[in-house]
Formats: structure tokens, C-alpha cells, sequence
């Protein structure tokens, strides 16, 4: 299986459990690992053929801007569904970052693993 990957996706949002989190927005960093096949576009390099990185990365950061969830792990899974549902993807891995989080740490949050290899 390839992988297709989207890293670095920063997307400003309301996430927090906090009373003051409900009220700004935060940045978090997504990072995607999508398995696909890419053969068929490697042979006829058409987009047609592929996993459109764009129309992904932006389907999760309107996701992820409309969810306002508490937890990361909220949004980590209703990416993982978008993916394999709306995309049709066998296998993904999902990495939400909150950066600065907690302090003397840099980076916190969750990474997840849905489907098949």
C-alpha cells in the first residue's frame, strides 16, 4: 500500500474543555497518512486517478473549524470517518497537535490508526 500524506495542516479553531478555550481559537496541527493506491495515477498522471491532497486537507479543515469539540480525540475520529468515509480510504493514521498545551511541553495531543493495511 502507498501513502498519500498531508503534514503540517494548521488550522485555527475553538477547541477546550476550559471556559476561556470556548471563547478564542486555538491552532492545531494536522498531520494525515492516507493509504492508497497510486498505480493508476502514476501511469496516467491524471488527478482524476488519485487522492486529491487539496480537496482533503480542506474538507478536514472545514471539519475541524465547524466541529468546536472539546477533545482532540473527537476531532482526530470525525477525521478518520471523513476520510474513509467521504474518500474512500482503506487506511489512515490521524495526528492532532495542540501545540503549547501544556506547560514544558511543546507539542501534546493524539494520534489515531483506523482501517487496513
Amino acid at each position: 500500500m502507498d501513502i498519500i500524506f498531508v503534514h503540517g495542516l494548521e488550522v485555527e479553531c475553538v477547541i477546550g474543555v476550559w471556559e476561556w478555550e470556548r471563547r478564542v481559537t486555538q491552532k492545531l496541527i494536522i498531520d494525515l497518512d492516507l493509504g492508497w493506491e497510486i498505480g493508476a495515477a502514476a501511469a496516467s498522471d491524471d488527478l482524476d486517478d488519485t487522492l486529491s491532497y487539496k480537496a482533503v486537507s480542506k474538507r478536514v479543515a472545514v471539519y475541524v473549524q465547524e466541529a468546536q469539540a472539546r477533545l482532540v480525540e473527537k476531532l482526530a475520529e470525525g477525521i478518520a470517518s471523513i476520510l474513509r468515509e467521504e474518500f474512500d480510504v482503506n487506511w489512515c493514521r490521524v495526528r492532532v497537535t495542540k501545540r503549547g498545551a501544556v506547560t514544558g511541553a511543546r507539542d501534546v495531543g493524539v494520534e489515531i490508526e483506523r482501517g487496513s493495511r
